[in-house]
């Protein structure tokens, strides 16, 4: 099988891989393997059969057995990518496992798998290095643990179909028979929240258990409320009429008491206070393992760039709580930035501390931008809105108009120049916003590269500038605009019952560029992630959609995996099962500039008035 093209396809788009053999199998020596496919039209039936060959039992474990599915999941750039490319968002759940693959401009048909026959335990990646992050790699599936006897055999068959997208994909998953679908009203929730989760079976039967307790059957499907108490993961076994699979759950520290304990960890363990004149005063990498911060002129570990969040963090964090440690924490951090790589006369930033500008990134100055709007409002020094509004303006000076900037704050710096009654500046800044959007407009989805060539964060930016933009403006040809980016973004992101899965964007490549580990691999979550939730909350406060709320809270809430109850915190979740061959499934031990997403929270919280503590709808 070398090709998987769908009939109504006007793009005539392969779904697998050249470089790959679909269905190829690795397996222990002393198992026989045989693979047979069928296809009816759009209809491809697989199964694959494992026997013991040899005298003995033989046992596998979760990586013994690995099935090769080459989807074609990979960025040579968007105009290829729209078209025919895919993302892949797969669900190990035992007995009830499939893949929902969808393609990147989301035009139908996509593709679906169920596993009809058998369990899936997990998926690992096997990855060309060379590629570096614009591959996501081949998918290998892997057999839950078995236990085989001398003939013994055991199969796996799964069905490819095509669907119309997210909602058509869940309609038919669940006519298949011996499905059981599950799902939960939140996935990451906080403790005393009660969570509602729905257990729909496609076939009759009289009892459904959940942790071994029954579920209450109801006209909507078999339902069981989880009470949170303890903090940390929580996976819920599901089992009906013997077809087992689970779904799982985190119990997170209440919003703002963790926010505290990270503030404090930062500035107790991250911020330095050593022998280097440069550093002094900076938020630094921390390693978990070793506990002691880390400093590199490598990009990703340096003085400046990301790192900024934890100053971001704070800075909210300090305008509900007033802790004066922390203040003098977040002071010292100021004067730092000024020193080292902010020119507040001129709007510069720099990439490193010793303002070391021999590399010119553009991303890092709509975020210092941000932290001095954050420390406005903090503190209501109007030198401070003057540097943020100097660096965007010496920003757009640079070609800022036709570049893809993470977190952009137009609102947030319009609304602060507006209240100082700057509005001068103002006037020309909403000029500098008007003629970005304008651009964005234009190119529609023929995204430029960036640091990979095609990604979510190129994606949210686009949407996120444009709705910011209409709300400005009031022009609804920038919410038109956005709403199209807004279609392609939520591609990126699944709808699994798992808390790493469930609307956590699609990224592969953080945990090498960010991590201790440095392994490339599918981080769920990853920070930015979060970024696709503020697409959500801005579309739900234009158009005050519920749907896009829950969504929002859904999405920015995913990222909280990655603070820890102590304070301590991780950049990246590598989630597969191993890259090459290499465990993965760890968090990695850097923390590095996770704290944006606790930053996401509190905003979301204070601006849009979200009760992340109470999100029921």
């Amino acid at each position: 099988m070398e090709r998987i093209i769908f009939t109504k396809d006007k793009y005539d788009m392969n779904w697998l891989r050249e470089d790959c053999e679909y269905a190829k199998t690795e397996c222990p020596k002393e198992l026989a393997c045989e693979v047979h496919s069928q296809r009816d039209g759009d209809i491809l039936k697989t199964s694959v059969i494992f026997t013991n060959t040899g005298c003995r039992p033989v046992f596998t474990s979760l990586d013994s057995i690995g099935i090769y599915m080459p989807l074609n999941d990979r960025y040579e750039g968007s105009e290829i990518c729209i078209k025919e490319r895919c993302h892949t968002h797969i669900f190990c759940g035992g007995d009830i496992s499939y893949i929902m693959a969808l393609r990147m401009g989301g035009e139908a048909p996509h593709l679906g798998m169920v596993l009809t026959e058998g369990s899936l335990g997990g998926y690992s990646i096997k990855r060309d290095f060379a590629k570096m992050s614009n591959d996501r790699g081949l998918f290998i599936l892997h057999p839950s643990p078995a236990e085989l006897q001398p003939g013994e055999s055991m199969k796996l068959a799964w069905t490819i179909f095509p669907h119309e997208g997210k909602e058509d994909f869940y309609r038919k998953l669940a006519a298949f028979p011996g499905m059981v679908l599950v799902s939960a009203d939140r996935y990451v929730c906080f403790p005393e929240e009660t969570v509602r989760i729905t257990v729909r079976p496609s076939f009759d039967t009289s009892a459904v258990l959940v942790n071994g307790m029954p579920a209450a059957k109801t006209e909507a499907g078999f339902i069981y409320d989880y009470h949170a108490d303890a903090c940390g993961e929580q996976i819920l076994n599901i089992e009906a009429d013997q077809v087992k699979t689970y779904c799982r759950l985190l119990v997170q520290e209440n919003l703002q008491k963790l926010a505290g304990k990270r503030c404090r960890f930062i500035a107790g363990k991250q911020q330095y206070n050593g022998d280097s004149p440069m550093l002094r005063g900076s938020f630094l990498a921390y390693d978990n393992e070793e506990k002691h911060v880390y400093y590199s002129d490598t990009n990703d570990y340096n003085g400046g760039r990301e790192r900024v969040g934890m100053g971001l963090l704070m800075a909210r964090y300090l305008q509900r709580h007033e802790d004066a440690q922390l203040r003098a924490s977040l002071d010292f951090y100021t004067e730092f930035v000024l020193r080292e790589l902010v020119d507040a006369g001129s709007g510069e930033v720099y990439n490193d501390v010793g303002r070391d500008g021999s590399y010119e990134r553009l991303y890092n100055m709509p975020w210092y931008a941000t932290l001095f709007t954050e420390l406005y409002q903090l503190d209501g020094k109007r030198e401070h809105l003057l540097y943020a509004y100097r660096i965007l303006m010496k920003y757009y000076s640079k070609g800022g108009h036709t570049f893809y900037a993470i977190e952009l704050p137009v609102l947030a710096v319009s609304r602060a120049l507006r209240a100082a009654g700057m509005e001068e500046e103002l006037l020309k800044l909403t000029e500098m916003f008007k003629k970005h959007a304008d651009y964005i407009t234009e190119i529609g989805t023929a995204y430029p590269p960036s640091e990979v060539n095609y990604e979510q964060s190129i994606v949210a930016p686009a949407a996120n500038i444009l709705l910011q933009v209409h709300i400005l403006t009031g022009d609804e040809v920038y919410r038109k605009a956005g709403e199209s980016q807004l279609k392609v973004l939520e591609l990126f992101n699944g709808l699994a019952p798992d808390f790493h899965l469930y609307e956590t964007a699609i990224r592969h490549w953080d945990g090498y560029w960010f991590g201790k580990r440095k392994l490339y691999g599918d981080t769920f979550p990853h920070y930015w992630s979060g970024l696709t939730g503020n697409v959500y909350a801005l579309y739900s406060m234009i158009t005050g959609s519920g749907e896009y709320k829950k969504k929002a809270m859904d999405s920015v809430k995913g990222v909280l995996p990655l603070l820890f109850p102590d304070g301590s915190a991780s950049c990246a979740c590598l989630f597969p099962h191993s890259v090459n061959g290499i465990r993965a499934d760890f968090y990695d031990p850097y923390a590095n500039d996770q704290d944006w997403g606790l930053y996401f929270l509190l905003r979301l919280e204070a601006e849009l008035g979200y009760r992340f503590e109470d999100s029921q709808f």
